[in-house]
């Protein structure tokens, strides 16, 4: 016959500790694990960034392949860095409202909207640059709580407001402009965001301090989840993406700081001003999506709406700011399209303009179901649009051919997209 054996008085500790009832759990945080698990997540289709990380690789390759006189040479790097970046300005947009599984079809000629504000300010009434830049942030931001409140407070759908949006912007660009009319920017300052570099020495300054912050912000969130007790990754991880992101800034820093000019006698070198603002955007917009309440409630949102309101989180209030938020990138998306061609015309902003930042945020990564994605989806995926388009350019394909193979590429990742979720959902990921 068994019995039950009481404990004494002197076997109980004083302040026992609380019973979370995982305590028997073992997490493997060695690297072998760490790997397993990854393996584990993408054959459950979390992809993550890998495929537009692929991509960028895989195009690199071959395109360096069949120009090799042209494609990797400093002048055409740096001409598709800034080529990428209005483009990705409006995804980084575009990504927060897609997270709220949503749809924007009017931010391109939003862009173009605030652009012409801009630029009017300017060269007919002469005011300074600052002041016509913070107005056409605001005239973004005013244009996004409009489209806003149509979606969330009197709830019409996205699609259908946007598209009309899209339609009515296009009008008041025109308006703003004039009848085949074209605005010049020739503010210094304007034109030289995408047109001017910083110095050599800055430019290594600046790499540096990425870097730096780079590395402080993961070894700091390493050792605050060592000293809390929960899972974090092995360290050799945590170095190993420091070494590869310190490698990668430096490279294409140091492929930045070359002369790139054609004439020897004259020297063009440094990093162009557009790019440390857009890497200060993704850091911004990155802490702000995954370290403030803000961001956990725009994910909470996207992946069940109904969860969230009963969880207390004002839906409306968050859809209404991701579509300002939107519209206030796609502002500045829009200054640096017209510094890029020192110019503004009716149909800024128009065209494929929309169509390349949602296949730009898609191909990064980002879900068009909702509730999945990063800032840092933006820019990869604006990356590989800008080497499809750069690299189909020095090969002399024609135009239909560059749409063709623009448009198969954002089928194969919505494909991709579909499928993960659809293994993500077989799987219980």
């Amino acid at each position: 016959m068994s019995r039950t054996v009481q404990p004494s008085a002197t076997d109980i500790p004083e302040n026992p500790a609380p019973q979370s009832g995982f305590e028997g759990d073992v997490v493997d945080d060695s690297v072998g694990g760490y790997l397993r698990g990854y393996v584990n997540r993408v054959r459950g289709g979390d992809l993550g960034a890998l495929p537009a990380v692929a991509g960028i690789v895989v195009l690199a390759i071959l395109f360096t392949g069949l120009r090799p006189d042209t494609f990797p040479t400093p002048l055409n790097i740096t001409n598709l860095l800034v080529q990428a970046v209005p483009i990705s300005l409006l995804a980084m947009g575009l990504v927060f409202v897609l997270l709220l599984g949503e749809i924007d079809l009017s931010a391109g000629v939003v862009s173009g909207v605030c652009a012409a504000v801009m630029a009017v300010m300017m060269a007919r009434s002469g005011i300074d640059w600052w002041w016509a830049v913070l107005v056409a942030a605001a005239v973004g931001a005013v244009i996004g709580l409009f489209t806003g409140v149509l979606v969330s407070v009197v709830r019409i759908p996205s699609f259908v407001v946007t598209l009309a949006l899209f339609l009515g912007w296009q009008g008041v660009t025109l308006r703003i402009v004039g009848q085949g009319g074209t605005v010049p920017v020739r503010d210094p300052v304007i034109v030289g965001f995408t047109n001017d570099s910083l110095p050599a020495l800055w430019g290594w300054i600046l790499a540096a301090v990425v870097i730096v912050l780079f590395a402080a912000l993961q070894l700091n969130r390493w050792r605050v989840q060592r000293s809390r007790n929960l899972a974090s990754q092995p360290i050799a991880v945590v170095v190993a993406r420091i070494v590869v992101i310190a490698l990668v800034t430096l490279a294409v820093t140091w492929v930045l700081n070359l002369n790139r000019a054609l004439n020897p006698n004259i020297q063009l070198l440094g990093v162009p001003y557009a790019v440390p603002v857009v890497v200060a955007l993704l850091l911004l917009l990155t802490f702000v999506l995954t370290r403030t309440r803000f961001g956990r409630h725009v994910y909470a949102v996207g992946g069940n709406a109904e969860a969230a309101r009963r969880a207390g989180i004002n839906v409306t209030r968050i859809r209404i700011l991701v579509f300002a938020l939107s519209s206030t990138l796609a502002a500045i998306s829009g200054i640096a399209a017209a510094s890029r061609l020192a110019s503004v015309d009716p149909g800024s902003g128009g065209g494929n303009t929309l169509l390349y930042a949602v296949a730009a945020a898609v191909i990064g990564g980002t879900s068009l179901f909702g509730g999945r994605g990063r800032v840092r989806d933006a820019l990869l995926g604006g990356l590989v649009i800008a080497i499809i388009a750069n690299g189909l350019g020095l090969l002399g394909v024609e135009a239909y051919l560059n749409f063709i193979i623009t448009g198969g590429v954002l089928l194969l990742a919505a494909s991709v997209d579909a499928l993960a979720r659809r293994r993500a959902a077989a799987t219980g990921h």
